[in-house]
């Protein structure tokens, strides 16, 4: 659980993930074929990475955080059968929980790898392309970004 107290990942930070993101993938041997941004986090910096890399954009709707209503899996498996090379998208792997939801649910032909902006190195699932490592044993920052600012 995050205890400590809120630390602002501005606009420039946010830039700078992207930009780091985007370079990583590049570098990588991997191209994906859409974006997939898990709501509510991970919308913004996919959409911001959609035009970037000129990808389709859909948004899957999981949130474990803030709701209380199981996440509608059949769905999103749904989604996830119409793409090979899929980018999912979010703002933070804190946990890793809601990765590993969405990779429980693929086919083992699709590939999918993930990208956040701020990834915990002590998370219990990996993230592939990041803008910031943490680890949450040192930082227990809640991380505030622009959008929630408002």
């Amino acid at each position: 659980m995050v205890s400590g107290k809120s630390k602002y990942f501005g606009k420039e930070d946010f830039i700078n993930s992207l930009n780091k993101i985007i370079k990583q993938i590049k570098n990588s041997n991997w191209s994906p074929n859409v974006i997939f941004s898990i709501n509510r986090g991970g919308c913004i910096p996919g959409i911001y990475l959609s035009h970037q890399l000129n990808l389709k954009h859909k948004i899957i709707d999981i949130q474990l955080r803030d709701s209380t209503r199981t996440p509608d899996l059949k769905t999103i498996k749904e989604k996830i059968k119409e793409f090979d090379n899929i980018l999912l998208v979010d703002d933070i792997n804190d946990s890793g929980r809601t990765l590993k939801i969405i990779y429980d649910l693929k086919n083992p032909s699709k590939t999918i790898y993930n990208a956040t902006l701020i990834y915990n190195q002590e998370s219990k699932f990996k993230t592939d392309f990041y803008g910031k490592m943490i680890r949450r044993s040192e930082d227990k920052s809640w991380y505030v970004f622009p959008w929630e600012e408002w």
